[in-house]
């Protein structure tokens, strides 16, 4: 019996145990089993005839290996550059040194086409770019190439949108998928949105762009440019307004703003939130509804007394009077008052969450300006109060500096971008941030010829580095006969005799060889002769740099010029003044520029004037770079 119940309970133990190796998961169905409620089960539908249903995957996009594993690395990163291509593209894989490794950085622009409309302010662009020392004209040469079409307003409301850019674009043998490409933008996106679709595909271009936005913006491949006007100009521009005797760095007003204010779509936020801040005597916050065809229909209870109190300031009276300016986003991130700012001195206290500041690569905004958050508008008065006025000072300072140096005309706008696409051509040569912000600025001081700071004579108070003691004499011969004439004697025994003077260097450019060395005069410093190109135009005689500093004197061969040649006290005098100026010219002769209105020119005269603007390298020390 005991046998019996224990085959029984074995059989019934097996049973269970098939049961729930075999159709466990039949049972766990049941709420019973799961311990939770019964799902209702979704029953598919089975289709009778499957050729009516439409495929969703063509033949050819099908894996033909059937498992994608199964890829090789080659063709797994080809299939990834496909898809990211335009979205997260860097240098190293949207960029193709191997064009700049022969010829350096040159940047070619496609010829004009006939009958292809450029505006004016691309037109400058252009401009800028065939002046610069980059531009080549043979496109083999080309690290770097401009389209010629007419990108800089993408808005397709505006009447200077260029249409079937993309159909244009892939018609050029050299488009190569926008690769090595510079695209430059101002205006993209239209009503309401003002999203920053191009209406193009720019591939693997490079993308200058105005009002960028950080989420669109692919660190160290785009640069953001600042959104300028079509009067903005071509070349030179006008200075900073910062004057010399602008101390105490506070003026009449605090903080101000006058602009338009937006009643409804993107950007109404932030402006229409401005009129907390005004109290009407350090802080004023002026906004106007007047604006658009159908203002009056989405006026507001505040628009009437918003534009009587407008109209009774002057913008312009307002940036030349106040210490700091609002800078809000406007339809798009950037706006033109961010450069009038900028000139002004008026520090820029920016409202524009998500905006990419201009040249942000380079420059350090933190310097120059102040980045609010357009969701702390309010903390913004009690803020700009606790910053002391050294630090204003400084801030406005910078504002000068950044103006005079990257903003104040198109070309150097253009050049800046350039200049920062080159120095991530070889990273290890490029401008360290420090140069970028500090005078002169990265476009005046030139990586190639060195990466050490000392070797420049801007920074030698900045970092404590001090001028050589020395001086090498550069003289230039350039005389018609072929001999030594009495002033360059003179000029020769002169120098010599400087307690200062290292060595010199004379550059023969006569047309008949030098003469041997017996006929040169005899000098206590070592006296070199180098055969240099013949001068076509007159005769001169130059002394200059070769270490440290140089002296120069300019002129012809004649004679008369031998009263230009400085005495040996003269000499002393100028360098010693010289090293405590490294960074400018010191020298005797010197005349005053004139604008000639018949000759359409600059020129410069002798004649005593109450001031003088122009110091000649007739005698001069200047430093070697």
């Amino acid at each position: 019996m005991q046998t019996r119940k224990k085959y029984i309970f074995l059989t019934f133990l097996a049973s269970w145990l098939l049961l729930f190796l075999f159709g466990g998961h039949q049972l766990r169905r049941f709420s019973f089993f799961s311990g939770k409620k019964a799902e209702a089960r979704r029953n598919w539908p089975r289709w009778t005839d499957r050729s009516l249903l439409k495929s969703f995957a063509d033949a050819e996009e099908l894996p033909r290996d059937g498992d994608p594993s199964l890829l090789s690395p080659w063709e797994r990163r080809a299939a990834w550059l496909r898809v990211y291509r335009s979205s997260r593209c860097r240098m190293e894989t949207c960029f193709d040194f191997s064009r700049c490794e022969k010829h350096g950085f040159k940047v070619f622009t496609y010829p004009q086409e006939r009958g292809q409309p450029v505006s004016e302010t691309y037109g400058k662009i252009l401009s800028s770019i065939e002046r610069s020392r980059y531009h080549t004209a043979n496109p083999e040469e080309a690290c770097l190439f401009i389209l010629s079409i007419d990108t800089l307003d993408r808005d397709h409301l505006s009447g200077q949108y260029v249409h079937n850019v993309d159909e244009k674009i892939r018609s050029f043998p050299l488009w190569n998928g926008g690769r090595n490409h510079l695209i430059f933008n101002l205006y993209s996106g239209t009503w309401p949105d003002y999203a920053g679709n191009l209406g193009f595909d720019i591939g693997q271009a490079i993308l200058a762009k105005a009002s960028f936005d950080t989420e669109s913006f692919r660190p160290g491949f785009d640069v953001s440019i600042p959104l300028f006007s079509k009067d903005h100009p071509q070349r030179g521009g006008d200075r900073g307004w910062l004057h010399q005797d602008s101390v105490p760095p506070k003026k009449k007003y605090l903080l101000v703003f006058k602009g338009k204010r937006y009643l409804t779509g993107i950007g109404s936020g932030t402006r229409n939130a401005l009129h907390h801040i005004h109290n009407g005597k350090d802080i004023i916050s002026l906004t106007t509804c007047k604006h658009g065809k159908d203002w009056e229909k989405h006026k507001d209870t505040r628009c009437d007394k918003d534009n009587i109190d407008y109209e009774r300031f002057d913008y312009q009276e307002l940036l030349h009077n106040s210490t700091f300016c609002i800078v809000p986003r406007g339809r798009r991130l950037g706006s033109f008052r961010f450069l009038e700012a900028l000139q002004a001195a008026c520090i820029p206290v920016l409202l524009s969450d998500g905006w990419e500041l201009p040249f942000a690569e380079a420059i350090d905004w933190g310097k120059a300006a102040v980045v609010g958050s357009e969701r702390l508008l309010l903390q913004i008065p009690s803020a700009v109060r606790c910053i002391h006025p050294e630090r204003v000072l400084a801030f406005q300072q910078q504002t000068q500096f950044l103006w005079d140096a990257y903003f104040s005309s198109v070309d150097k706008i253009v050049h800046t971008t350039l200049e920062i696409i080159k120095d991530r051509l070889s990273p290890h040569r490029s401008r360290s941030r420090f140069l970028w912000n500090a005078l002169p600025g990265g476009l005046l001081v030139l990586p190639d010829f060195s990466t050490h700071l000392g070797d420049f004579p801007f920074y030698y108070l900045q970092h404590g580095y001090s001028p050589s003691k020395k001086f090498t004499a550069f003289i230039r011969a350039a005389s018609q006969a072929g001999s030594l004439s009495q002033p360059i004697l003179r000029l020769i025994q002169a120098v010599s005799g400087s307690q200062y003077c290292a060595q010199i260097v004379v550059l023969w450019s006569c047309e008949k060889p030098p003469p041997p060395s017996g006929k040169w005069p005899q000098t206590t410093v070592p006296l070199t002769i180098i055969q240099g190109r013949r001068q076509v135009r007159g005769a001169g005689r130059e002394l200059g740099h070769g270490q440290g500093a140089g002296a120069a004197t300019h002129g012809t061969a004649q004679p008369a010029l031998g009263d230009t040649v400085p005495i040996l006290c003269q000499v002393d005098f100028a360098f010693l003044v010289w090293r405590s100026f490294p960074e400018r010219i010191v020298g005797f002769p010197t005349q005053s520029h004139f604008w000639d209105p018949e000759q359409g020119r600059w020129g410069y005269t002798s004649r005593w004037t109450n001031e003088l603007s122009i110091v000649l390298t007739a005698a001069a020390f200047y430093h070697r770079y």
